[in-house]
């Protein structure tokens, strides 16, 4: 467990309620995926740069190696304060911070950011665990 979960969590958690949108990175005006986990990980004293992305095609590859780039490190089983890569379709992907009571995660269906357990058709990919340092 990275030793700032409960600052993560907490961070991702006061996310919670702010609609969705593409390159959204404002707690409580806008948010997507990406801006999430950059609020849950500066939080928990951790701040990275994302480089242009895409979550669909043949960015998954990309998505992995700007994670492990930034000090992220690829984890078997993640426990609170960790990022989760998500499947919600064939060839999209989608992050969201672990809690102990499911995933923070701005879900685009749904139009805004939201804790509880994925949807069932929805696979995890990959699990993260964020770097201990600051990466400024």
């Amino acid at each position: 467990m990275h030793a700032s979960a409960l600052a993560i969590v907490a961070a991702a958690r006061g996310c919670v309620g702010t609609r969705f949108r593409p390159q959204g990175r404002t707690p409580g005006v806008a948010l997507d995926c990406i801006g999430v986990v950059l609020i849950a990980a500066r939080g928990g004293g951790v701040s990275f740069v994302v480089p242009p992305y895409r979550l669909g095609g043949d960015g998954e590859a990309a998505l992995d190696a700007g994670l492990a780039t930034q000090g992220c490190v690829a984890i078997e089983r993640a426990a609170p304060g960790d990022i989760l890569v998500i499947a919600p379709a064939p060839g999209r992907r989608h992050l969201g911070v672990v809690t102990e009571r499911g995933v923070v995660h701005a879900h685009a269906g749904l139009g805004r950011v939201v804790e509880g357990p994925l949807d069932p058709d929805w696979a995890v990919v990959g699990a993260w665990q964020l770097p201990a340092q600051s990466q400024e």
